[in-house]
């Protein structure tokens, strides 16, 4: 089984939350490898840094292409920066190259880019790749203010689009979050999907400390359960 992590905005901790997933399904001695099909933002080898580290985190090695097969310079939306290098963000290659990974291991952790309904193209986003691909999503709540109408405002898109919801993490993002507990609370009572894990605010989070805090027993129920 793989699974397409989404989150409730940018900067809400996907990368953190693919990786330490990695690290805990790598832990259980499955062939585990990330993928972030598109990435905004790289350095001077045409690389970026989400991907770098969703490679390193993997126990499946692939080429630097395999694991971000569409990489922009520029760290501004998905569909502006692909135009700016005169390039149209093909769901066939996506595909074609997320068969391939699937074949090397035994699951397959899909980083999505920015929000779920982020612009990939002219007529397609994030949602819609994650249709194409047809794997249950996993949400990163980024905990902070505004998390609520975000989460929820994602889950309904993932429902409407006839997508699974395997589960969520909450990803502290702000130091000092009022009524944290009672906001995770109010998520849990309107997600039927389970909590996966609660990651707590770090300044410098570590993905494979941080894998312990997943619950990915929770995952592996709901594919016996299926």
């Amino acid at each position: 089984m793989s699974y397409f992590i989404t989150g409730t905005d940018t900067g809400v901790g996907k990368t953190l939350v693919s990786c330490a997933l990695l690290h805990a399904l790598a832990a259980q001695g499955k062939r585990v490898v990330g993928f972030k099909p598109v990435a905004a933002g790289c350095d001077e080898d045409d690389h970026n840094d989400d991907a770098k580290r969703l490679r390193a985190a993997s126990n499946v090695q692939a080429a630097y292409g395999q694991i971000n097969p569409y990489c922009f310079s520029h760290a501004i939306a998905p569909h502006l920066a692909a135009r700016h290098s005169g390039v149209r963000i093909e769901f066939s290659r996506i595909i074609t190259t997320y068969k391939e990974l699937a074949g090397q291991s035994d699951e397959v952790i899909v980083e999505g880019v920015g929000g779920f309904c982020v612009p990939l193209n002219d007529k397609q986003d994030g949602a819609d790749l994650a249709q194409r691909l047809n794997l249950p999503v996993i949400l990163v709540v980024g905990m902070r203010l505004g998390c609520l109408n975000h989460a929820l405002l994602t889950l309904r898109v993932i429902t409407e689009y006839q997508l699974e919801c395997a589960g969520w993490v909450a990803n502290v993002v702000a130091d000092g979050m009022p009524a944290l507990e009672e906001n995770i609370e109010a998520l849990r009572e309107r997600i039927a999907a389970p909590l996966l894990g609660i990651i707590p605010y770090q300044a410098q989070p570590d993905a494979s400390t941080l894998a312990s805090l997943l619950n990915v027993q929770l995952l592996e129920k709901k594919e016996t359960d299926g």
